[in-house]
């Protein structure tokens, strides 16, 4: 059973955790997120200690294939951001599901 928390929710938690304005904690979280895709896009690692380290990873050119017709194609190179879920985190979630 999944749920769907959004930007919203997070601000509302903090904000009656912290006492502190929605407006106060929107600035805080838009700030943060923003930081680490900044810092992402220009590739540098962004490491959240016991939460997890945000990179973007370079995917180079490669073969692929259209599902529908079969035809082989090219996939041009890309460049993604990626997650690793640091140690406390992945306890937490690994802890919750059993």
């Amino acid at each position: 059973m999944s749920t769907k928390i959004t930007k919203s929710d997070i601000v509302d938690r903090i904000a009656s955790k912290l006492d502190m304005t929605k407006v106060q904690v929107l600035s805080v979280v838009n700030e943060v997120f923003d930081t680490v895709s900044e810092n992402v896009a220009q590739g540098s690692k962004v490491s959240i200690a016991g939460f997890g380290i945000f990179e973007s990873k370079s995917r180079q050119a490669r073969k692929g294939r259209n599902p529908k017709t079969g035809e082989e194609i090219t996939i041009e190179a890309s460049v993604t951001p990626i997650f690793k879920a640091g140690e406390s985190f992945k306890n937490r979630v690994t802890s919750k599901s059993e």
